[in-house]
């Protein structure tokens, strides 16, 4: 693989972290990092929150000292809005790269026409884009998109042409529409139709069903994409990115790590929490990564229960000491982890689909939350 490039960031493994609501932040960015190069993205942020520099969201944007580059992606429906926000970014030098979320399910989001219900309203989408291009400057915008709302609407060949014909780096493809959210399996095949459909100079970035680096390697083959972008892959799974990196390279790939190195993983995962938010909150978030770094390994219901409650690094290290830690990694590890669901109907605005070239800004669009 040749390295991927966006805008002047040179990633010698074509590899991206994609941003995971209360996942991806330094903590989790930096055990990545350790592990192998690429491109890690922080969480998604709401793009009015930054320009209204809501407490919240410093803590959001923060980024190690030795990060670079600093990605940060952005959500928002109102042009002006989203604009303001990435001078914010330009003007006090908040971050290196820019992403726009185009591809977010989530109902909270998709009622206000945001994220992944956004390109099917193809001027709105131009004009956001062209707004935060022109806003950014010299620093590199890109966007995250899915095939689009379901099967019946589906916007990702004209918001790619249109993405990349307003300046965008480069374009990432969840190869599932807003309708799947995570359910069902990925279509690589839109991947391929994407990288036809946009000049080659832009790269196109494959996203979905990536689980270990045997996949990421399959996709390349299979769609032609500059590159992929791993999500729900790498929960629990930090180390993904020493194998991408590996696989990339044509090297062997490095051994899995055993039970006991993994709970090693795990115990420097709490403390960087730890020293990232506090002791309360960082014990708190650390929680829900416990079932993850577990998956597929031979650990006790009642182990699994408590490492889920823990309450300090004490009680951590008695329940990691009753772990089996000569246990090699286990084969079917490999597979699907994080959420999935089922397929559901997806909430938009009311008269959404009227018309997709309406601009207008739906009322009450630009709300303040996080996540997605």
């Amino acid at each position: 693989m040749k390295p991927l490039h966006i805008g002047p960031h040179e990633l010698p493994t074509p590899v991206v972290l994609a941003p995971m609501a209360g996942v991806t932040n330094p903590p989790f960015r930096r055990l990545c990092r350790e592990q192998g190069a690429g491109l890690y993205v922080c969480e998604m942020i709401t793009a009015r929150a930054l320009v209204e520099r809501h407490p919240g969201t410093a803590e959001m944007i923060a980024f190690d000292d030795d990060e670079s580059p600093r990605s940060m992606q952005l959500y928002g429906v109102d042009p002006e809005t989203i604009g303001r926000a990435v001078e914010r970014i330009v003007a006090e030098n908040l971050a290196d790269h820019v992403d726009l979320n185009f591809g977010c399910p989530v109902p909270k989001v998709t009622r206000r026409g945001g994220g992944a219900a956004l390109p099917y309203k193809r001027r709105l989408f131009e004009q956001i884009v062209r707004r935060a291009v022109h806003a950014a400057g010299p620093l590199p915008l890109t966007v995250k998109m899915r095939i689009g709302i379901d099967d019946d609407h589906v916007t990702f060949l004209d918001a790619g042409r249109i993405a990349a014909a307003e300046g965008a780096a480069s374009i990432a493809l969840h190869a599932r529409t807003a309708a799947q959210r995570y359910s069902g399996q990925a279509d690589w095949s839109r991947i391929a139709e994407l990288r036809d459909a946009v000049p080659a100079e832009v790269p196109v970035l494959g996203n979905g069903d990536i689980f270990a680096a045997e996949d990421a390697l399959a996709m390349v083959e299979k769609t032609g994409c500059d590159g992929v972008v791993v999500g729900r892959g790498c929960l629990g799974r930090p180390w993904l990115f020493g194998e991408l990196e590996a696989a990339f390279a044509g090297r062997p790939l490095p051994t899995p790590p055993t039970l006991g190195q993994v709970a090693g993983v795990m115990r420097r995962h709490v403390e960087l929490l730890i020293a990232h938010h506090g002791e309360r909150k960082g014990v708190r978030d650390s929680r829900k990564h416990m079932s993850w770094y577990l998956h597929g390994f031979a650990v006790g219901s009642e182990v699994r229960r408590e490492l889920g409650m823990i309450d300090g690094l004490e009680r951590l290290d008695e329940l990691l000491a009753r772990l089996e830690h000569d246990q090699p990694f286990p084969p079917d590890a490999d597979g699907p982890r994080g959420r999935q669901g089922s397929p559901g109907h997806v909430t938009l605005p009311e008269g959404w689909l009227d018309d997709p070239e309406d601009a207008t800004v739906p009322a009450g669009a630009d709300v303040m939350h996080s996540g997605g």
